[in-house]
């Protein structure tokens, strides 16, 4: 099985270098085409106005300088001798869960290999940048569960986006399979600073989740010490509104 892994956090992000491990678990064939620096909350965005430049590490190691969706396209189209079996996309410091999945390139990235009509799966380890990530938990459990997940099969233009808790391995409560989820307030905050000169600038940032999630989503799953496995749609179409919308302004 020929694997291909990407990642929004960067070539040399220590998440990439734990996907490296757990792919290995599942086969020998594996290359990596990553973003040669972060590219954290690029979504789905192709560079289409500036050229892309590849740089080979070795032989199946590539930094590409644009996105994750950039990446996959060059994996897929150019650099790899033929597609890859399965693309893995992680493994992202900090969790893809609620409204992440619309923000994380590293979600973007398996976007693009389903619709280039390959296996494509995220994983994301939970935790904050101001502690030491747990990476060891996504090494752990994630092999086993892509292999499951694999045997089991999945639709067509679906991808599947695996959170794994902030907790210890051997203290993971076990595996939920649940929707995606949305918090009960934006999790984003605008810091506003000076620089030297007087002159304004502003940080984007995260704030902690403080309210107690449903336990029927994937937020509410990792919050409770679960791994949390979510398949996700391409079609955003709403059906119900479409239904609606078709009787009243078609009649």
């Amino acid at each position: 099985m020929r694997i291909l892994l990407t990642n929004d956090d960067g070539i040399h992000a220590p998440g990439l270098k734990t996907l490296i491990r757990i792919a290995r678990r599942l086969s020998s064939d594996i290359w990596v085409v990553a973003p040669d620096q972060e590219q954290s909350g690029a979504g789905h965005s192709l560079s289409l106005t500036r050229p892309l430049r590849s740089r080979k590490l070795n032989d199946r190691r590539y930094a590409v300088s644009g996105t994750p969706t950039d990446c996959v396209m060059m994996g897929v189209k150019h650099i790899l001798p033929s597609p890859p079996d399965l693309i893995l996309s992680g493994v992202n410091r900090g969790a893809n869960i609620a409204e992440d999945v619309t923000y994380s390139g590293t979600i973007a990235a398996a976007m693009e290999g389903t619709l280039l009509g390959i296996r494509s799966m995220e994983l994301s380890q939970v935790g904050w940048a101001t502690q030491r990530m747990k990476w060891a938990t996504a090494q752990q459990h994630a092999p086993e569960l892509i292999q499951r997940i694999l045997d089991q099969g999945w639709p067509e233009n679906v991808l599947i986006n695996l959170n794994f808790p902030d907790v210890l391995a051997d203290k993971v409560e076990g595996v939920r399979v649940v929707p995606q989820g949305f918090r009960d307030q934006s999790d984003v905050t605008v810091d506003a600073r000076e620089d030297g000169r007087g002159l304004p600038y502003y940080w984007l940032g995260l704030r902690r989740q403080e309210e107690t999630p449903p336990e029927n989503s994937d937020i509410g799953a990792v919050w409770r010490g679960y791994i949390s496995v979510s398949p996700l749609t391409l079609d955003l179409t709403h059906y119900q509104a479409l239904k609606s919308l078709k009787a009243s302004l078609e009649a």
